[in-house]
């Protein structure tokens, strides 16, 4: 997976909530652009969850882009 495809996810329009699965299979919901930030080298992705919990990956371990199927959260 390439930071560009991830960066295609997060700018569409309109957005689709989406996952990222990662190598070995577990997922991570991205379910509002503001809930995602590209690392400026495109190396890492830091993905935050509604109860602001987060995690920080690293864009070689993507292996997916799937489509979510709740809705988006409102824009702020």
């Amino acid at each position: 997976m390439t930071i560009d495809a991830i960066r295609a996810a997060v700018n569409a329009e309109p957005f689709r909530p989406f996952r990222l699965r990662l190598a070995g299979g577990p997922t991570i919901a991205v379910l509002h652009p503001d809930y995602i930030a590209l690392g400026p080298r495109g190396r890492t992705v830091i993905i935050y969850q509604p109860d602001e919990s987060w995690r920080e990956v690293d864009v070689f371990h993507v292996t997916e882009i799937k489509p979510e199927r709740r809705k988006a959260q409102p824009r702020h």
